[in-house]
């Protein structure tokens, strides 16, 4: 079992908000997940980030891999130390 860590999306039409998320590689986009380990508002003017590090460095210890996404997002997050 591969286990990433990537976006699934909540809200409503045209108002996009994401949950980041641990969750097996075959599983749906909105499917079931492992944790949950923060949150993506792309609407807000600086677009809001936020995660729990303790948790992220958690799921990077046990092997979970980031998508491209957000590897994007990580970086742009404060105060979240690199793998």
């Amino acid at each position: 079992m591969a286990v990433r860590i990537r976006l699934t999306r909540l809200g409503r039409k045209k108002k996009p908000f994401y949950r980041i998320i641990v969750a097996d590689s075959e599983s749906k986009r909105d499917g079931k997940f492992l944790d949950v380990i923060g949150t993506y508002d792309p609407l807000q003017d600086p677009a809001a980030i936020t995660i729990n590090n303790d948790k992220l460095q958690q799921w990077l210890g046990r092997g979970a891999l980031p998508t491209t996404t957000v590897k994007s997002l990580l970086k742009k997050a404060p105060v979240v130390a690199q793998q």
